[in-house]
This record gives structure tokens, C-alpha cells and sequence, in this order.
């Protein structure tokens, strides 16, 4: 479903991704985790095109562009995988001048060109599947983070997009609202749903992710299934960091993540 080949991005003189190669099967969900700064969210973006890479080669569904520093890649190839993807961002990101169900339905009616009713349709259908069908008429100030957080991701699956992005979606919450949004991430995978994360959040990573990918410095140091990675690591930074995050959680917690 999408394949990353050399993608490189410098910001002026500092690069923020060194010739990073990933590959995402159809249906396989993927956490990127690594220290603040690594690259997680640059390569996130760099994926719908939000930031452009450098240099380097991303293949998403049928779409292929090839990237230079010195020629920009087609509208339209750009608009083809833009088309294919949903983001889900780490502060919701909703229109606090318009309703929940008014939210969902934005990018139908400005984008899409969807009419009234059949977007009003579609959203109310996937407000449904994120447990708010309660809340349609309701502005996004009088819902709790987690619910705003649950209100983005049924906003970005409106289109029906072949892949969701999501840039840490449960670091600004508390962890029983950030449970909330765990849950309905886990469905989305159990329904086939193909998902890359920044996470630094080594219990959601745990719960539903197929491959864990840690970066750092703009590199891949080291990727592998969740239970690896995080129980064998291959290479000590790996280690080191995965110590770092879980020596704070609660035993609970960490048997989840570290099981024996």
C-alpha cells in the first residue's frame, strides 16, 4: 500500500529525514516511535504531502512520484495520493464555529462536492462507528478531548481514504480518555484498515500496531513487530528508549507492553 524509498527533507541547513526507507502492506497498521525531533511527524506529512520530501521516491496505492530539491512533483499526482489519505492530528483540529456533525461533513461539501444530504448521511454513519451519534448537534468546546479526538478521526474518514495518518493521536489526553480513542483505533484496524502513527505512546503502539518502526535522527534505527522490538531489541538505543518510556508506567501497564 505505500513503500518510502530514500525519502530525504532538510528545513534550510538542518535534515530531518536521511534517506528513510519503509514499506506498509495493505490492511498492516505501523507505529513510528522515537525521542521528540526524530522525524516521526515530518515523515507522517511527508506521506499526504502536507511537506514535500527532497529527495527519495513514494509509491501510495497506484500513485507514484519521484522527489527533487530542484523540481516540484504534478498537481495531480500530488492530488492523487492526497485523495487516498486521512489525518488525524495530535490537537483534534475541529472548526469550533461548527457542529460535530458539521465537522465530519466540511471536507464532503468543500472537497468532495458532495450534497447536503448525502454528506449529513455518511457523517452521521461514521459518528455511529466512533460512539457519538449522540453528539451530531453538539459544538466541539462541551466535548471532553477524547471525544474531540474521536470526532477527527470520523472527520478524516469521511472520504473513505485507503490509509489513515495519525500524528500522536492520544498525547494530549489523559489516559482514560486516551483509552477511548484506543478503542476505536483497535476496531478500525480489526476492520482492515490501513493506519501509520507517531506515537509516543508505547501502549497504544503494543495494542494494535503490526510493525514498530523507531527512528531517530531522521533514520530508521530499527523496525520489527511490536513484541520484538520492544522485549528483544536488536540495537542498545532501541533498548535505551524503550527503558526510558516504560520505567514511569504503572506495573499494569508495563506487563502490557513488556509481557513475560
Amino acid at each position: 500500500m505505500i513503500r518510502l524509498t530514500a525519502i530525504d527533507k532538510h528545513f534550510g541547513p538542518q535534515q530531518v529525514l536521511r534517506g528513510v526507507d519503509l514499506a506498509i502492506a495493505e490492511g498492516q497498521v505501523t507505529a513510528l516511535i522515537g525521542p521528540s525531533g526524530s522525524g516521526k511527524s515530518t515523515l507522517l506529512r511527508c506521506v499526504n504531502l502536507l511537506e514535500l520530501p527532497h529527495g527519495g521516491e513514494l509509491q501510495l496505492g497506484e500513485a507514484q512520484i519521484r522527489f527533487s530539491a530542484h523540481a516540484a512533483p504534478r498537481r495531480e499526482a500530488v492530488q492523487q495520493v492526497r485523495r487516498q489519505t486521512g489525518m488525524v492530528f495530535q490537537n483534534f483540529q475541529l472548526f469550533p464555529h461548527q457542529t460535530v456533525i458539521a465537522n465530519v461533513m466540511e471536507g464532503l461539501l468543500t472537497v468532495q462536492k458532495w450534497d447536503k444530504a448525502r454528506a449529513r448521511q455518511r457523517a452521521g454513519v461514521l459518528l455511529d462507528k466512533v460512539g457519538l451519534a449522540h453528539k451530531a448537534d453538539a459544538w466541539p468546546s462541551t466535548l471532553s478531548g477524547g471525544q474531540q479526538q474521536r470526532v477527527a478521526i470520523a472527520r478524516a474518514l469521511a472520504p473513505a481514504p485507503r490509509v489513515l495518518l495519525c500524528d500522536e493521536p492520544t498525547s494530549a489526553l489523559d489516559p482514560e480518555l486516551a483509552a477511548e480513542v484506543v478503542e476505536v483505533l483497535k476496531q478500525l484496524a480489526t476492520d482492515g484498515m490501513t493506519m501509520l502513527m507517531a506515537t509516543h505512546d508505547l501502549r497504544l503502539a503494543a495494542s494494535i500496531a503490526d510493525q514498530v518502526v523507531f527512528l531517530e535522527a531522521g533514520q530508521v534505527v530499527e523496525s520489527g513487530n511490536a513484541r520484538e522490538l520492544f522485549t528483544r531489541p536488536r540495537q542498545p538505543r532501541t533498548a535505551e528508549y524503550v527503558a526510558t518510556l516504560t520505567a514511569s508506567l504503572p506495573d499494569a501497564w508495563r506487563q502490557t507492553i513488556l509481557p513475560a
